[in-house]
């Protein structure tokens, strides 16, 4: 079960004026599943997206990021479940140019016009032939309210679906942020096996897209793990329909931008974090914050160490305080000139360590306390600086294995 974590309020979702999402059953892995998505964007939409650093990316994030780069003009995208499309060669980039081209001829657009996503299972081949014959129903479904559905539609191992939703008063006019996301497995910074698509019908400038995709990435999707595994689809494309009535946001250190961008973050960090909450097997959600470092990527540095290692999360899983797991992962962080002597830690209000030792004060049971936790603040100072940055994972449990190893049957 996720960690503190409810299915979507359907009418808790904002439409965002100007996109449309069908929903249908196209059969590609399993029958009787919703597993078809597209989504429907009015002319003037703004688009960019973050894709995988995976070199052995997906076919789907190879044409992504060549519609992306065109000049044509994004419309529409088609999302399918149950099959990855990756480690699939130049077969699987046929098979995914022939769904954007079947879609851009039902909507009378340039196949460029169209981005493709899968998730699912990798080196098979793409039923393309069940995608193509699914569209149709996929279009007669499309609606400005199915956020919600189309949530459920691109799940794979998730157990709930996740979507989010937020409005703001941007020129006097309402202004709507709505998203969702996927991904329980094989997540790691860089990004992760998970589709994330966040959506605004604020007027935003083509020029500063990049940017805000960017820096929503850098502070929500790239800051999550549940198992350090990176993988070949992941994605994240943050559309501005542009159908607003205010001025453009053409800087985001404007009023105006920084206004959307706190919206669009805390949608994204939301939908990040119940990647997390649904981590496979996962029973606890554990921010990792590292305070004292020189420089934020040297925090980040060592809450990855923390957050990656199986020792820390199983003991995370067992409620036991074998804290000198923590302590032993900052160490070997990679940060060379660390003084151990200068480090403190703690677990929610309890002070474990100081200067690189044991708390005089520290008793187990206080520790054990914080471990039974669902939720869980680790926190280390590393007394070398101002800097500090947090990221989130979970714990590994025994249904992590189950879960993984049943994954194709």
């Amino acid at each position: 079960m996720p960690v503190n974590l409810t299915a979507p309020d359907p009418s808790q979702l904002h439409p965002v004026r100007g996109l449309r999402l069908g929903i249908a059953e196209a059969g590609v892995r399993k029958a009787g599943r919703k597993d078809l998505t597209v989504v429907l964007l009015d002319e003037g939409a703004s688009v960019h997206g973050v894709f995988t650093q995976n070199r052995f990316c997906a076919a789907p994030v190879q044409i992504c990021r060549d519609h992306l780069a065109g000049s044509a003009g994004i419309r529409a995208m088609v999302i399918n479940t149950g099959n990855a499309n990756a480690g699939t060669g130049q077969d699987g980039l046929v098979r995914a140019r022939s769904v954007c081209i079947a879609l851009a001829q039902q909507l009378d657009l340039a196949p460029e016009q169209v981005l493709p996503f899968s998730t699912g299972v990798i080196m098979e081949p793409l039923p393309a032939d069940r995608i193509i014959a699914g569209i149709p129903a996929a279009l007669a479904d499309a609606q400005a309210t199915h956020w919600a559905r189309a949530a459920e539609a691109i799940m794979t191992t998730d157990t709930i679906a996740k979507a989010f939703s937020r409005q703001i008063t941007l020129g006097g006019q309402t202004v709507s942020v709505t998203g969702i996301s996927k991904g329980a497995g094989m997540i790691r910074p860089n990004m992760a096996t998970m589709l994330g698509f966040i959506a605004t019908d604020a007027n935003v400038d083509q020029g500063v897209m990049q940017q805000l995709a960017r820096e929503l990435a850098d502070g929500s999707f790239n800051r999550v793990t549940v198992d350090g595994d990176t993988s070949t689809n992941d994605s994240f494309v943050v559309i501005a329909t542009n159908r607003a009535g205010h001025a453009p946001v053409t800087a985001l250190d404007s009023a105006d931008g920084r206004a959307l961008k706190a919206a669009m973050l805390e949608v994204s960090r939301l939908l990040a974090q119940a990647i997390v909450r649904d981590g496979e097997g996962a029973t606890k959600f554990i921010a990792v914050r590292v305070e004292g470092g020189k420089t934020g990527d040297e925090c980040r540095q060592v809450a990855y160490a923390i957050a990656h290692s199986p020792l820390v999360k199983t003991a995370f899983f067992a409620s036991d305080p074998n804290l000198g797991r923590i302590l032993a992962a900052v160490g070997y962080a990679g940060i060379a000139d660390l003084d151990q002597t200068r480090i403190d830690l703690y677990l929610d209000d309890v002070h474990v360590a100081v200067k690189g030792g044991r708390n005089p004060a520290y008793r187990e049971e206080d520790g054990q306390r914080v471990m039974k936790q669902s939720e869980i603040t680790v926190r280390v100072v590393l007394g070398r600086g101002d800097a500090a940055d947090t990221v989130w994972t979970c714990d590994f449990s025994h249904d992590y294995v189950t879960i993984n190893a049943d994954y194709r049957s």
